[in-house]
Parts: C-alpha cells; structure tokens; sequence
C-alpha cells in the first residue's frame, strides 16, 4: 500500500506527522533515519516528509540519492534551521516545499494535498 514517508530523528515530530497524516485518511510510515528509510525500501511511498538536519545521512543527501535512483515521489522538507541556501538548494533539485519548524498543521496538509496533485518537476542534469 503506498504510504507518506516521514523521515526525522525527532520522535516527537515524527510522531505528531504522522499522526497528522492518518487523521487526514492517508497512510504514514515513520523513519527515525534516512538509512532506515532507505532500507525499508522506498517503492510503496506516495511522498516523503523529510526533516533536513538528521545525524548520520541528512535530508539533502537523501535527497540527491533519490534523485540519482530516479525516485518520482515529491519531497517536503521540514526544517529547524531554515538555511536559505540549503532551501534554495533542495528546491531547485525537486522538491515540493521547504517548511520552517514549527509550523502549523494544516500548512503541512496544504503542501502535502498539492504535492499529490502537482506533477513531479526535476531539477534537468
């Protein structure tokens, strides 16, 4: 079944998104890693909320290494330390939309709806 993805090493934040995400009638699974993510295999997911700061793999390399496996899903990025660089950065490589932490629930419904409904745009090589 696909699922929306929520990638954060929070559990806090994770949990909440996810929870969110369920109370609108989708399907969430919740990684509290990138590499976990990776390695529960990425081929059922719908879209990925990802948060951009994580130790070990962060939301941009994970990003780049879907872009390299061609992964089509949108990506909404959630972040503490919005960086316009880093925001700048994920948005010209693909992603959907870069939200500053803390932000409201149905902001994050409202990017998570158009993502689903907006076809995929990737940064060309």
């Amino acid at each position: 079944m696909k699922a929306i993805a929520v990638v954060d090493d929070d559990e806090v934040v994770r949990t909440a998104t996810s929870h969110l995400l369920r109370s609108f009638g989708y399907t969430a699974r919740a990684f509290a890693s990138a590499e976990a993510f990776l390695n529960a295999g990425v081929a059922d997911t719908l879209c990925l909320i990802s948060d951009v700061r994580m130790p070990g793999m962060s939301g941009v390399e994970l990003q780049a290494r879907l872009v390299r496996d061609a992964c089509k899903f949108p990506i909404i990025f959630v972040t503490a330390f919005c960086d316009e660089s880093t925001r700048a950065r994920t948005l010209a490589a693909g992603a959907h939309s870069y939200l500053t932490k803390p932000y409201d629930a149905e902001r994050l419904m409202h990017c998570v709806e158009a993502a689903l409904q907006k076809p995929l745009k990737r940064a060309s090589s």
